[in-house]
């Protein structure tokens, strides 16, 4: 019988964010041990569960370890970081010896002293198992791919979609290509290629959409086990920002190094049509104006992505709705546990005088004083990410209140509008609205596009503004693109 360990540690690191990730976040996120989460799988705890009930239905032994992970925010703690990484390394030493090791990390998280964590983390497993035990990983797309994670995990699959609709998908398709290296029949190798280049790349429209396919396509055939594309993370200033193509090929590692050249060439060719077709507040502001349409238009707060460690607290969007006295709209979700408290102090029906948002600093903007009336109150809330299988979120204590023409949502821990629920589980119905505001920058795609008449992407001010040429690098790379034109020239 074979044995397998399994771990989950990561968080996604916003370096210019100021929120620090201590431990306490990493317990209103997500902070399990042995499987104890139980059936409310936490998303980046899903490819822990998919692991377990694909080894336990082959007759594998499986000992899982910690599931921690933390809403994005700014760098770990670095006590909180050693102590994690100490616990799964004496978790691993306990259950040696062990057939395989699976990891599910997230590839952009950053520590006080540690800027490469996953290579960190991986080097104390290799040194625990040695050279010959199959390492497989499965990371989040938006990952910065270290040296030391390619020296020493033997596969890397990454998530294809963004949004992330496909997290047990790829633990599947992990677990099938340690499977075969596990009972010796494959032997995976992998190659890098650094595409030199950072942005954003939505997998819901052309020609992502048509790139990812491709790339399914030709896995499981001519020696190919996995092809991943490393969208990398912007928001991290550290050297090993970037965005790469993976390949893990059965024993051959020229090819392995040719596909990835090949299709990160590809890539990089995409770079200008890849983009999202961002606006400006204002400009989006004169499209609500004219929208008439039956369905609502669904405006994309990006720069106020709480999944991208941005406080989740700006008002510049809620304050142009309200300036421009536009009727019908709702907003999700404002992280502001002051709020939520004083409506859970008034109750439902409810109203009160309330200074809500603009908490964090300039780039939560000016908070906004209001008259508002209590919808809504629940205690303890989990949302969906992208439904069954992929895993939950948990957003705390959340009110809807009623502010003259906009239904806004307030909630206690920071998170973005992944699914339908940051409305409907506090009795709102977002398809019935004229316009509808997310927090998020792409997670919400997969729900809210099939109810919208169109699909707005604002870059309002905000921690996340997807201007790069405005983030202070001072580790990161600027020969990349955008900042020059052809790098690979």
């Amino acid at each position: 019988m074979k044995k397998i360990f399994t771990a989950c540690l990561g968080t996604e690191t916003n370096t210019f964010a100021s929120i620090p990730t201590g431990h306490g976040l990493f317990e209103e996120t997500c902070l399990f041990r042995k499987g104890s989460y139980g059936k409310n799988v936490p998303m980046f705890g899903a490819p822990l569960d998919v692991w377990r009930k694909r080894s336990e239905a082959k007759g594998w032994q499986v000992v899982e370890s910690l599931c921690a992970f933390a809403q994005p925010a700014g760098k770990t703690v670095k006590k909180v970081y050693e102590a994690f990484r100490d616990e799964i390394v004496a978790d691993l030493k306990a259950a040696m010896p062990v057939d395989a090791v699976f990891l599910s990390m997230h590839g952009a998280m950053v520590a006080e002293g540690y800027d490469d964590c996953e290579s960190d983390l991986l080097a104390h497993v290799r040194k625990v198992v040695g050279p010959d035990v199959p390492v497989g990983v499965e990371l989040d797309l938006h990952c910065n791919v270290g040296e030391g994670t390619m020296r020493d995990a033997t596969a890397l699959v990454l998530f294809k979609e963004y949004p992330h609709v496909d997290v047990s998908d790829r633990a599947d398709d992990l677990f099938n290509v340690m499977e075969g290296a596990i009972e010796g029949r494959t032997r995976p190798v992998m190659a890098t290629w650094d595409c030199r280049m950072i942005g954003v790349f939505h997998t819901t429209r052309e020609p992502m959409r048509g790139f990812v396919d491709k790339l399914m396509a030709m896995e499981g055939k001519d020696g190919v086990l996995s092809l991943s594309v490393a969208h990398g993370f912007p928001w991290s200033d550290i050297k090993e920002m970037s965005s790469r193509i993976i390949a893990v090929t059965d024993g051959d590692k020229a090819k392995a190094e040719k596909l990835a050249k090949e299709l990160g060439q590809e890539f990089f060719a995409m770079r200008q049509a890849t983009q999202p077709p961002y606006v400006t507040l204002e400009a989006a502001m004169a499209r609500v104006s004219s929208h008439n349409l039956p369905k609502p238009m669904v405006l994309a707060d990006v720069s106020d992505n709480a999944g991208g460690g941005a406080a989740s607290d700006s008002t510049f969007i809620l304050k142009s709705l309200l300036d421009g006295k536009v009727k019908d709209a709702a907003i999700a979700m404002f992280w502001d546990p002051g709020a939520v408290k004083l409506a859970f102090e008034v109750g439902e029906g409810a109203e009160l005088d309330i200074r809500l948002g603009g908490k964090l600093g300039p780039q939560s903007g000016p908070p906004i004083d209001a008259r508002a009336r209590v919808l809504k109150l629940e205690k303890d809330v989990f949302i969906q990410f992208g439904g069954a299988r992929k895993g939950t979120n948990p957003i705390g204590d959340v009110a809807a209140l009623q502010i003259e023409g906009v239904t806004v949502i307030v909630n206690t821990k920071r998170s973005q509008c992944h699914s339908l629920d940051c409305f409907t589980k506090l009795g709102i119905d977002p398809s019935t609205k004229k316009v509808v505001v997310v927090k998020s920058m792409q997670h919400f795609h997969a729900a809210y596009a099939p109810i919208a008449s169109e699909v707005v992407y604002v870059a309002a001010p905000g921690a996340l503004v997807p201007d790069w040429s405005l983030l202070p690098y001072t580790k990161a790379d600027k020969t990349q693109w955008p900042f020059v034109a052809n790098p690979h020239a």
